[in-house]
């Protein structure tokens, strides 16, 4: 993992936005990372859960440069300013939660999520690494009453906002803790990442035929994906400080998790691919993501990484 950050490559575009307005078009995510997004698109119970936990730590093992990348972006806006404390909405596996209390030394940092599993998984990790004396989990469903955290420095929403049943309100509230002066950051990506070239086990555009549907189903499920999250933003009383888009593109040679992140986000997407797509198309994924066929992905050299995120920091007057 330590070694991403030579294969990554990132070209970035930063708007900075007149006081009070809008951040320009909004941007989308599900996935890709999976964050904390990828996670709830499919599967329940235990098997769910610790799918989407790994899921989550490939992730953050595979754009560890990303996070890297991100997270010094957001302690310079920081510069200047108290971040003692640091609120992740939406934590997952603790991917940004870690990210941040390394990167902001001796800042508590509370992680939030629904899932007692993933927090469990969380503490886990942050003993491992030896950050648990500043973060601390709270078990809280955000779409119900909001636990009392009082005021924060910076709030931490990775692929959260768009699965909040009124993303107005949870932006209020956020609004509400976020101390005058303080920021929210916030990160969106369009879909799923991408592993596969255009042609792939003689079914061209096999990847992008699955993307199509996915977008399809996401349209459905996650109304609030795709939402103008700068206008939303800005309503919501922050003042838009910047916006920025990072290119992930990861090349040969990659992370040596790369392959297990590959096979589990296309299993992600297989699950709900059924009537979805044609009996050659499914036959070709299942090759794809089989455990240890010579053509599945985890024995292929040819992989590559791409996703694009968006990412929007925004202040509290």
């Amino acid at each position: 993992m330590g070694n991403a950050d030579h294969h990554h490559q990132s070209a970035t575009r930063s708007h900075e936005a007149a006081e009070g307005t809008g951040a320009g078009p909004g941007h989308t995510k599900t996935g890709a990372g999976p964050d904390h997004a990828h996670a709830h698109a499919h599967g329940t119970g235990e098997a769910g859960e610790t799918a989407m936990a790994e899921l989550l730590d490939l992730d953050a093992e595979v754009l560890f440069s990303y996070l890297s990348e991100v997270t010094a972006w957001v302690h310079d806006l920081a510069a200047g300013g108290p971040h003692q404390r640091i609120l992740d909405l939406g934590s997952g596996t603790g991917a940004g939660a870690v990210a941040l209390a390394q990167r902001f030394e001796g800042a508590e940092v509370i992680a939030v999520d629904k899932s007692a599993y993933l927090l469990a998984r969380l503490r886990e990790k942050i003993r491992d690494l030896g950050v648990a004396d500043r973060v601390r989990t709270v078990e809280a469903d955000l779409d119900a009453a909001w636990p009392v955290f009082g005021p924060v420095d910076l709030a931490w929403a990775s692929s959260s906002l768009h699965h909040m049943a009124d993303p107005d309100r949870a932006l209020g509230e956020i609004f509400a803790t976020v101390r005058p002066g303080g920021l929210l950051v916030a990160a969106e990506i369009d879909s799923f990442p991408r592993f596969l070239a255009d042609a792939d086990h003689g079914s061209s555009g096999l990847e992008a035929r699955c993307h199509d549907v996915m977008a399809g189903i996401r349209a459905e499920e996650v109304p609030h994906m795709g939402s103008d999250w700068g206008a939303l933003l800005s309503k919501a009383g922050f003042t838009i400080e910047a916006e920025r888009t990072f290119d992930i593109v990861l090349t040969p040679p990659l992370p040596t998790a790369t392959g297990r992140y590959a096979q589990a986000s296309l299993r992600r997407i297989r699950s709900g691919l059924d009537d979805r797509l044609s009996t050659a198309d499914l036959a070709a994924l299942d090759t794809l993501i089989s455990g240890d066929g010579p053509d599945g992905v985890l024995r292929r050299d040819d992989l590559t990484v791409r996703a694009e995120k968006t990412v929007w920091a925004a202040r509290r007057p």
